[in-house]
């Protein structure tokens, strides 16, 4: 997993979760990325602090570079979080159904009346995903990404 700050054309700063730098020049090329401040999908890479290795001598409860008055995480503490975060969703998601890239059509169609309203989840296009919101139908992308169950070994 790798993480990357973006920057929408708003400038509005995220941080989004890929599987590799490859996973998100593939989202990027199809328009996956959205802001989630504003839905922007004029989407580019931020700058990002490097991640340097601290002094042996640095004391653990330093101020953080931000205005001084609080400690960064540890990156046990993030990876904690980070943790219940996927075990939350996949907790959520197992009582879910894989609908693949028939995600919009069966939103669509379950906010109609048409077919029973149950927990999915699959894959849609940005443009797939500004409609259903347009409509007034909510959706909101996953936290951490997801396999496609026939991708996995």
């Amino acid at each position: 997993m790798i993480l990357f700050d973006l920057r929408c054309a708003g400038g509005h700063v995220f941080e989004a979760w890929f599987a590799s730098s490859a996973a998100h020049a593939d989202q990027a090329a199809a328009g996956m990325l959205v802001c989630p401040v504003c839905g922007d999908t004029d989407i580019g890479k931020a700058m990002m602090a490097p991640n340097l290795s601290t002094r042996s001598n640095r004391r653990a409860d330093a101020p953080s570079m931000n205005d001084g008055t609080a400690a960064m995480p540890s990156p046990q503490m993030v990876k904690a979080v980070l943790a219940k975060i996927a075990a939350a969703q996949a907790a959520t998601l197992a009582e879910s159904t894989w609908v693949g890239s028939d995600f919009a059509s069966r939103a669509r169609a379950m906010h109609g009346g048409d077919e029973a309203s149950a927990p999915i989840h699959g894959q849609a296009t940005r443009e797939e995903a500004r409609d259903l919101i347009d409509d007034g139908i909510a959706v909101a992308p996953l936290l951490v990404p997801v396999v496609p169950p026939d991708a996995l070994n």
